[in-house]
């Protein structure tokens, strides 16, 4: 049973009490009952929290019982590393404000017209919800008032650290007036934000929520063994068993999300890519129909996909393995937030196992393998659904004497009995998605990759060792593995290659 205090006694405000009640919101999360008291009183705060632990309220709460209302100025301002974000923060503020007369919060972010965000901003606003880029845009106009800023939060400043903000970052801050508080929040806590903190906050109140193993324990993983070719018929093998709500599935490169959602499409499901070559409206009503449950299943690409907080996706699905351990965090964080149930499953071929390894390593855990749904696994969920849908329109449709009548007329013609007839209609129902004839044979592992880590095999006989090495470290496909140690892999875009380091030979002595 939860201990956490209620939001009554956190010294919230009787507008924010309400909106509160309204939206079903009972007790505080930890790092909401830890922060929110830690703000009210003025203090600077630095906190460590997953993503999905509640940390927009965190910081939002405070916020609006802080405003005042009467000035039409940004007197809050939130940094945020994705234009996703940055609109679901702003639609959460107008959520906990939606009992507060004349609150106004906008989002800036690059790929929308200037013009709408001048229109906002000078119509007057309280809080600014924006990415790096456009914020910077904005105070170099000078179309960012900061005479009457009371709050910054850095939300998810170790993201904006991996995408490059950091220079941009200093450079907001060194803008502002220096008279205000500041907040920041991020899932971890490198060399760097740990710099950010020590260099633009005063004295802050420190809040440490859990860990990425905790956060990463709370969704039900497992990989399996597939080979490349295969991946395709035991990704829709996957779909069809599962009792998925919404499917988060993430490959390395925008041309990959584009032509699986097209084959998924083909074989019938509600799918759509969303990759960084679509514009923003794109996005924001892909996005909009996951929530709606209009769409079920997105393939995503690391960099499109950050932000997502939607309550229907239950699974995420790694159709390409990433190549650091921190995207797979990130990547299955997408699901099993607030304390909600999700699932993640990984596809890894037999020469990625280093990469599997690396995941276990950063997550101290042992990920379970397990295997590809069978026919037999299909046909009983195929049954269920039959069974279910053929019970509910008997049960609940009273108009089938016409089909009674086909049925008896189809026996009277015909040495056919019912039971012939019905098998008939499940084939017919049942021919645009076949069962598979053959199960997916389970992949093992590559002795040359994975017996011996760092030491390449002997090359084949007949072939020199300069030409064999000429051939291995030329990429052969998108899901090579990378050798170099410390270097990362583009979120988005083209997957690049990384040589491995050549170890020189050694001087022979006579």
């Amino acid at each position: 049973m939860s201990t956490a205090k209620p939001f009554k006694q956190l010294g919230l405000n009787s507008e924010l009490l309400s909106s509160l009640t309204t939206l079903g919101y009972e007790t505080p999360t930890p790092v909401q009952e830890q922060s929110i008291p830690i703000l009210l009183q003025g203090h600077d705060l630095l906190a460590q929290a997953q993503t999905g632990t509640g940390k927009t309220a965190a910081f939002a709460l405070p916020i609006l019982s802080n405003l005042a209302l009467g000035v039409r100025s940004p007197q809050a301002l939130i940094l945020a590393p994705t234009r996703e974000l940055a609109i679901q923060v702003s639609e959460a503020f107008q959520s906990y404000a939606k009992h507060m007369q004349d609150f106004h919060v906008v989002p800036i972010y690059g790929g929308q017209d200037y013009n709408i965000q001048l229109r906002a901003l000078k119509r007057g606003v309280h809080v600014v919800v924006g990415t790096p880029g456009r914020m910077m845009d904005h105070l170099r106009r000078g179309t960012l008032n900061m005479d009457k800023l009371k709050m910054v939060v850095l939300d998810e400043a170790d993201e904006m650290l991996k995408m490059g903000f950091i220079d941009d970052i200093q450079w907001i801050l060194e803008q502002i007036p220096p008279k205000h508080q500041t907040a920041l929040f991020s899932a971890t806590m490198p060399t760097s934000i740990q710099h950010i903190a020590k260099r633009y906050l005063k004295d802050p109140k420190k809040v440490q929520i859990g860990d990425a193993q905790g956060s990463v324990d709370a969704i039900e993983q497992c990989f399996i063994r597939v080979s490349k070719e295969q991946k395709l018929d035991l990704l829709t093998r996957i779909l069809e068993v599962e009792d998925t709500q919404a499917s988060i599935i993430f490959v390395r490169t925008k041309n990959a999300s584009t032509e699986l959602a097209e084959k998924l499409q083909a074989r019938g499901y509600s799918a759509t890519a969303l990759n960084g070559d679509m514009t923003q409206a794109l996005r924001e009503k892909a996005i909009a129909q996951i929530k709606k449950g209009t769409l079920d299943v997105v393939i995503a690409t690391d960099v499109a996909a950050r932000g997502i907080d939607v309550e229907r996706i239950s699974h995420v699905i790694n159709y390409d393995i990433p190549y650091d351990a921190e995207s797979y965090t990130h990547r299955i964080g997408r699901t099993g937030r607030a304390g909600r149930k999700g699932k993640a499953v990984l596809f890894v071929t037999s020469r990625e196992n280093r990469l599997l390894n690396d995941i276990e390593r950063v997550i101290q855990k042992k990920i379970p393998q397990v295997d590809p749904p069978s026919i037999k696994e299909m046909k009983e969920k195929r049954s269920t659904q039959l069974t279910k849908k053929v019970t509910d329109m008997i049960e609940n449709n009273n108009n089938l004497s016409i089909y009674h009548e086909m049925i008896d007329n189809i026996v009277a013609q015909g040495n056919h009995t019912e039971r012939d007839i019905a098998a008939a209609l499940i084939h017919i129902m049942q021919k645009a998605s076949p069962l598979p004839s053959r199960e997916i044979l389970v992949e093992h592992s590559s002795p040359s990759f994975d017996k011996k880590p760092g030491r390449r095999p002997f090359p084949p006989k007949g072939k020199s060792r300069d030409e064999y090495r000429s051939k291995a470290r030329r990429p052969q496909s998108d899901d090579r593995p990378s050798y170099s140690k410390g270097k990362k892999a583009s979120t988005d875009g083209t997957t690049p290659f990384y040589k491995a380091k050549r170890t020189p030979d050694k001087k022979r002595t006579k």
